[in-house]
């Protein structure tokens, strides 16, 4: 196991309130990203999370699930899978409309991105009411892959997000009640 500092990762974490709109208090990892030994200690606690579990491939979500999921990637010597929004990529893509509280949104991946009978781990940041996540396990499933898990930095469990990814798991380093 490869060695972790002893960080409190919350401490990186910094509440913005009202952000992006009146009653919300958003959760701000720019501190976490900007310290490189905050950063180290996260892509490491989470590698020891999967170290041991078969993993071929990580799929992570625009843009912020890239953050994570590279280092993870590289920790773990398995490839990254980018999921985008609609016209990024430049290859043949499948995609996956949801709804969001006010409209809908769609998510790409290229078609060649994730085969049949991989393992995969799927990365963001935050775990919200999980419509995001839930849209890249949608497109993995279309795929006949196996997802070990989904991990996040953090977890708004009061948002009840990981009710909406199941039954696939959910790993969160940090969770907010």
């Amino acid at each position: 196991m490869t060695e972790v500092t002893d960080l409190n990762l919350a401490h990186y974490v910094r509440d913005v309130e009202d952000f992006p709109k009146p009653g919300i208090v958003f959760k701000d990892i720019t501190p976490l990203l900007a310290d490189g030994a905050a950063l180290k200690c996260c892509v490491q606690r989470m590698a020891d999370r999967f170290r041991d579990e078969k993993i071929d491939v990580i799929a992570a979500a625009e843009a912020r699930g890239f953050l994570f999921a590279t280092p993870l990637a590289i920790e773990l010597g398995v490839g990254v899978v980018p999921i985008r929004k609609p016209g990024k990529l430049p290859y043949q893509k499948t995609s996956y409309s949801y709804d969001l509280e006010y409209g809908t949104d769609t998510l790409e991946m290229h078609v060649d991105g994730i085969a049949a009978g991989q393992n995969v781990l799927v990365v963001d940041d935050l775990l919200a009411t999980g419509g995001t996540v839930e849209a890249c396990c949608k497109m993995i499933d279309e795929r006949d892959a196996h997802i070990v898990s989904c991990a996040f930095l953090i977890e708004l469990a009061f948002l009840n997000g990981a009710e909406k990814l199941a039954p696939h798991p959910v790993f969160s380093l940090l969770k907010y009640d």
